[in-house]
């Protein structure tokens, strides 16, 4: 039985390299189009809310929509467009309109979680992708219905 030439074996390990490279850009510019790095932002928990900003990097003058969970549910959507100074003195933007803050009414004393998330929208409006935008937000809701942070926050 004759054995094939080493040449062949050379050939196709490249081809296979040259595919995995390939799959692997298409894969990449697939999820930097979906899910850009470009929005940055922070939350803080208010005496009865959310509050916080988030920035398109890749479009500073974008006024971003930002969507508001609590404890894994949907609570609400509002623009990013409230005055925060202290975003472009911290140089995250040219301008201080992006700020957000929502109140939020009616949730049973104790822990709670929110995260906020900054709503995408792809270039021909036909899908929309969620990015979270600063970390998650633990909060106690007091029986005075204030919220505090938890001892343990940072």
């Amino acid at each position: 039985m004759k054995l094939p030439s080493t040449n062949l074996a050379y050939v196709l390990i490249g081809k296979s390299i040259l595919e995995t490279l390939l799959v692997g850009s298409l894969a990449v510019i697939a999820f930097l189009t979906v899910l850009p790095p470009s929005f940055h932002g922070w939350g803080e928990i208010t005496d009865h809310g959310v509050a916080g900003w988030a920035v398109n990097s890749g479009s500073p003058w974008e006024r971003v929509e930002v969507q508001l969970f609590v404890d894994g549910n949907f609570f609400a959507t509002e623009v990013a467009n409230r005055s925060r100074p202290d975003v472009p003195s911290a140089h995250w933007a040219l301008d201080e309109w992006h700020g957000y803050a929502f109140e939020i009414k009616s949730l049973t004393p104790g822990p709670h979680e929110a995260r906020a998330y900054a709503l995408r929208t792809s270039r021909q409006a036909t899908k929309k992708s969620l990015q979270l935008v600063g970390t998650p937000i633990p909060f106690i809701v007091g029986t005075d219905g204030i919220f505090r942070k938890p001892p343990d926050a940072k």
